[in-house]
């Protein structure tokens, strides 16, 4: 079955780095978008980036030119290198592919990031 396996998270001070990884395992990965989202407590899921099976990238406005999306299809494996991280960066992550006929969301367990002020 499809599972995804994300790590890196931690706490960091504001201005700080971190680089977060998702393993995936069950799907052929270099097929497929993939995604990260983030929840902070208190508000919804939203998706931070995103990168397709071309390496075609997108960000959300709050992370552009902060946060860097990537994948090595060889270790079917994501990443999230996120620099300069502010206090509102503070939420879980979670990595994310949409797939199948109907499709269905699968998710990761999240990884948490802190980011002290």
């Amino acid at each position: 079955q499809v599972q995804l396996v994300e790590s890196g998270g931690g706490l960091v001070q504001a201005g700080g780095s971190l680089r977060l990884s998702c393993a995936a395992s069950g799907i052929i990965f270099s097929a497929h978008t993939m995604n990260w989202y983030r929840q902070a407590p208190g508000k919804q899921r939203e998706l931070v980036a995103a990168i397709t099976s071309g390496g075609d990238t997108n960000y959300a406005d709050s992370v552009k030119g902060r946060f860097t999306i990537s994948r090595d299809n060889a270790k079917n494996t994501l990443y999230l290198q996120m620099n300069n991280l502010k206090p509102e960066d503070t939420a879980v992550y979670y990595c994310n592919t949409v797939f199948g006929r109907p499709s269905y969301n699968y998710w990761g367990q999240g990884t948490q990031v802190t980011v002290s002020s």
